[in-house]
C-alpha cells in the first residue's frame, strides 16, 4: 500500500513533487485543487487516474500573472482582458483558445482552455517558483462533493497522491465562474464564486449557457456532479421536512435553525458565507451515521445563491 501523503505548508517540497511530474493538492480560494504539470500530458494522466475522472471532461490551468496567460492562449478578447484585470486573482476562469505547448488531454481534445489566477497566498507563491503552469481540477474523487480542507483531501486521496498544501479552510468555498466568447459575446459555462451581478457590471450583459450533458465545453458542467454518496433532495425545506419526518434526515438551512439534526450555513443570511460552508456542510452529513438523506434548502434565485443552486441541481442527480 502507498504511503499517505504528507499534509504540510512546505512550498519547496511541493514544487520539487510536481517538477517530477508527481501529483500535489494545493488550496486555493475556490476548493482544494489536485495540481499537476500542465504542459507535462504524462503528470496530467495521474489527475484523471487518481480522481477516477473521465478524460471528456477537460480541466483547469492555473498560473500567476496575466502576462503568463499569453504564453498558453492565442488570443484574448477585449471583454476577457476587462475582466482578468478586474477579478484576478480571483474565482474567475476564462475560456481562451489554446497554444499547442496545452496538450490536448488537459482540454479534452478541445480547442479551448480554461486559465486562471487562484487568489491563495500559498498557492500563488507556489505557481511563481515553478517554470510551468499547473493543470488542477477539485481534489477529490470525480463527481463527489468538492473539498475544502486539507483534512477532506487526505481523507479520500491520501494514498494515491504526494503531498497536501495545507493552507487552510477555503474562503469562497465553491468553484471558480467559467466564461468563455462565442463571436465575442461573453458566455457564462459555469456558476461559481464571482456573480453574474458582478460580471455584468464590469463588461454587461452575458448569456448564461449552463450544460447539463455528457458533452461538456468547459470543465464543471456535466449533469451529475458535487455528489455526496447519500441521497439529496433540496427545494422548501418545511416541506421537505413534513414528507420525509419518518425518516432519519440531516437538514442543512440556509440561516433557519430546525430541531432536527441541521446545519446552519449562515444565521446572519449571508450568502457568501453560505458558499464557504457549504460543501462542508454535505461532507458532514455524508459521513453521519444518523442520516440517511440530506435535504437542503434551494438559496434565493441571485448572486452566489445561483451558483449553489446549480450545485445542489448537479448534486441531487443520481
Amino acid at each position: 500500500m502507498k504511503k499517505k501523503a504528507e499534509i504540510g505548508t512546505n512550498i519547496n517540497k511541493a514544487a520539487q513533487f510536481l517538477s517530477e511530474g508527481k501529483l500535489v493538492a494545493i488550496p486555493t480560494e475556490t476548493v482544494y485543487g489536485l495540481a499537476a504539470n500542465a504542459l507535462d500530458a504524462q503528470a496530467v494522466v495521474k489527475i484523471f487516474e487518481a480522481k477516477n475522472r473521465p478524460s471528456f471532461d477537460p480541466l483547469i490551468v492555473h498560473t500567476f500573472a496575466i502576462a503568463e496567460v499569453e504564453n498558453f492562449v492565442t488570443h484574448i478578447p477585449e471583454k476577457a482582458k476587462i475582466l482578468a484585470e478586474k477579478f484576478w486573482p480571483g474565482p474567475l476562469t476564462l475560456l481562451l483558445k489554446k497554444k499547442q505547448i496545452i496538450p490536448d488531454i488537459v482540454t479534452s481534445g478541445l480547442n479551448n482552455v480554461g486559465i486562471r489566477i487562484p487568489k491563495h497566498p500559498l498557492t500563488l507563491e507556489l505557481l511563481k517558483k515553478l517554470n510551468f503552469p499547473l493543470a488542477a481540477p477539485s481534489a477529490n474523487p470525480f463527481g463527489y462533493v468538492s473539498p475544502t480542507n486539507a483534512q477532506h483531501v487526505f481523507d479520500q486521496l491520501g494514498e494515491k497522491i504526494d503531498y497536501i498544501l495545507n493552507g487552510g479552510a477555503c474562503t469562497v468555498g465553491v468553484e471558480s465562474t467559467i466564461i468563455g466568447f462565442e463571436n465575442n459575446v461573453p458566455n457564462v459555462y459555469r456558476l461559481g464564486g464571482l456573480t453574474i451581478e458582478e460580471i455584468e457590471n464590469c463588461i454587461g450583459k452575458v448569456e448564461v449557457k449552463l450544460n447539463t450533458s455528457s458533452n461538456p465545453v468547459s470543465p464543471g458542467m456535466l449533469k451529475s456532479h458535487y455528489s455526496p454518496l447519500k441521497k439529496l433532495i433540496y427545494g422548501n425545506l418545511d416541506e421537505l421536512i413534513e414528507k420525509y419526518k419518518h425518516k432519519k434526515i440531516g437538514v442543512i438551512s440556509f440561516y433557519k435553525k430546525y430541531p432536527c439534526c441541521n446545519i446552519v450555513l449562515s444565521p446572519e443570511k449571508s450568502l457568501s458565507i453560505a458558499s464557504e460552508h457549504f460543501f462542508a456542510a454535505i461532507r458532514n452529513m455524508d459521513a453521519n451515521p444518523e442520516v440517511e438523506i440530506i435535504l437542503c434548502e434551494k438559496f434565493p434565485e441571485k448572486g452566489l445563491g445561483r451558483a449553489l443552486n446549480d450545485r445542489l441541481k448537479r448534486a441531487a442527480v443520481k
